[in-house]
């Protein structure tokens, strides 16, 4: 049989890009207003250009928030806080344009139905300890380094905006080498080339990427253009719901559409597709399938899902078919059944905007506990007796 050798290649992006700056604000406004009302209905949308923010949406909640000062202070957090730049925390130009959740939408929510109709994906993979593709974990590690060493001072010259991307070549599914890395990095006026390609090699890219995937053959290019000094709101517009794909799984697998950030439980563009990796990860941690992907699908209004499909790409133990008839059997896949599971009506959300939502082992990151697998193994076997 010819085997399937072939490259992959994911992108991330810092917290300090406008598109995850403005993630970031969004999912700030939502905690803030779900931290006083746990069923606070939450659409947020943030615009930036250059040195205005628009934050727009419907929110209905019994709560008290002061948006554009939530606003400033990530701004701040995230590192725009010299005020002798274009855009920084103190002077930018906040504009708010929030109104109540329409009467229409609130009439299926209340009563337990998804917040609209939509299909979720989720997917995982034995390939990484976190159940992840290796092309988005080494990506999101990159510049999760870059920011470190920036907010410690070790290499002072780095500024909030950055981008990665790390090409990985697999030979019958499995990973073998890293065959190219990009980095492009917001950097202090002056400093020159030669020193930033030698400290993010040393420092990033040797650290996050296990020397086992390089080789004298990997590509690495670092700030290929030559400088990057103006970046951030300064050099782009940012826009909430921009970087699904780096949200979520790198380009592996299948999409809905439908972005994170700035959106409560309610709305099963969120809810579902965390459930939908919750469900992806047991089975591959319970040895079903080395790899499995997980479609959901939603009417608006109404409680239980219009489908469940399961793809485990002709890896699994047991059919597509018999997983699913034990999934059902196992885990309550309404919206009010996947927030009560996961515990979602919880502050936790400004967190996940950035670095993936998926694959980080943090305890508020529900959707990541595989303890749903033995319960999922005798389920799916009595199904298949049956």
């Amino acid at each position: 049989m010819k085997k399937d050798r072939h490259l992959f290649t994911s992108e991330s992006v810092s917290e300090g890009h406008p598109d995850k700056l403005c993630d970031q604000i969004s999912d700030a406004v939502l905690d803030a207003f779900i931290a006083q009302d746990p069923q606070a209905r939450v659409a947020c949308e943030t615009f930036l250009s250059h040195g205005t923010l628009v934050i727009g949406g419907e929110i209905t909640a019994k709560a008290d928030v002061d948006v554009p000062q939530l606003a400033r202070k990530v701004i701040q957090e995230v590192g725009y806080d010299d005020l002798r730049t274009e855009f920084n925390y103190e002077t930018a130009n906040i504009v708010t344009y929030l109104q109540k959740q329409s009467p229409d939408i609130a009439l299926g929510v209340d009563r337990g139905g998804a917040g609209d109709q939509g299909m979720m994906f989720g997917y995982a993979t034995d390939e990484t300890p976190e159940f992840m593709p290796l092309s988005i974990m080494l990506a999101h590690g990159l510049v999760y380094e870059l920011a470190k060493l920036r907010k410690s001072g070790t290499l002072p010259y780095l500024r909030p905006d950055a981008k990665s991307q790390v090409t990985v070549e697999y030979d019958d599914g499995k990973p073998v080498r890293v065959t190219a890395v990009v980095i492009s990095t917001q950097h202090a006026k002056g400093v020159r080339l030669e020193t930033i390609e030698r400290d993010v090699r040393a420092h990033v890219i040797h650290r996050v990427i296990s020397p086992k995937y390089l080789d004298e053959e990997t590509k690495i290019f670092i700030n290929p253009t030559g400088r990057f000094e103006i970046g951030g709101p300064e050099a782009d517009t940012g826009l909430t719901g921009r970087k699904i794909i780096v949200d979520t799984y790198g380009g592996v697998g299948a999409h809905g559409g439908g972005a994170f950030s700035g959106k409560d439980p309610s709305k099963v563009d969120r809810s579902a597709s965390y459930f939908a990796r919750y469900v992806a990860k047991n089975i591959v941690a319970a040895r079903i399938a080395p790899r499995c992907e997980i479609q959901i699908a939603y009417a608006i209004g109404v409680r239980e899902p219009v489908s469940i499909m399961v793809n485990t790409f002709e890896t699994g133990e047991v059919s597509d078919e018999q997983i699913v008839s034990g999934l059902v059997k196992v885990f309550d896949f309404t919206p009010q059944g996947i927030i009560k599971h996961l515990d979602l009506l919880r502050p936790i959300y400004q967190k996940t905007a950035a670095y993936g939502h998926f694959g980080r082992m943090d305890n508020d990151f529900t959707w990541e506990r595989t303890d749903a697998v033995d319960r999922l193994r005798d389920a799916i076997l009595k199904a298949v007796a049956v």
